[in-house]
């Protein structure tokens, strides 16, 4: 598989990592957007949110689990942050494994109300 993320798991692709269990892997994005900016991905290879299953409810949980401690960790949990999954080429996404951003660190401004 010629997967970006899948190569960071397994190492191939060196990555910063901030949080790993079982299930979910968290690491610095390269170009952030933020003064705090993490990428948040299952283990598992999953292209988009429309391919989760119920099999995957797990790996969902934990990937919001691991959203809420990193924010913790980082400082930013209080102040606020976002969390953002972008599905498909017309929502932006541009890797096809599963991902999510955790921004925050900044007074972000409101992109949909």
């Amino acid at each position: 598989m010629d997967c970006l993320f899948c190569k960071i798991i397994e190492g191939t692709i060196p990555s910063t990592k901030v949080y790993e269990n079982d299930h979910v892997l968290a690491f610095k994005d390269i170009a952030p957007q933020a003064p705090v900016h993490i990428v948040i991905i299952p283990k598992k290879h999953i292209a988009t949110m429309n391919d989760v299953t119920r099999e995957d409810d797990v790996a969902l949980a934990e990937i919001f689990a691991a959203a809420r401690q990193i924010a913790r960790d980082l400082g930013i949990a209080d102040n606020g942050y976002r969390l953002i999954n972008n599905t498909n080429k017309d929502g932006g996404q541009t890797v096809f494994h599963l991902h999510f951003h955790l921004l925050g660190g900044t007074t972000l401004t409101p992109q949909v109300n």
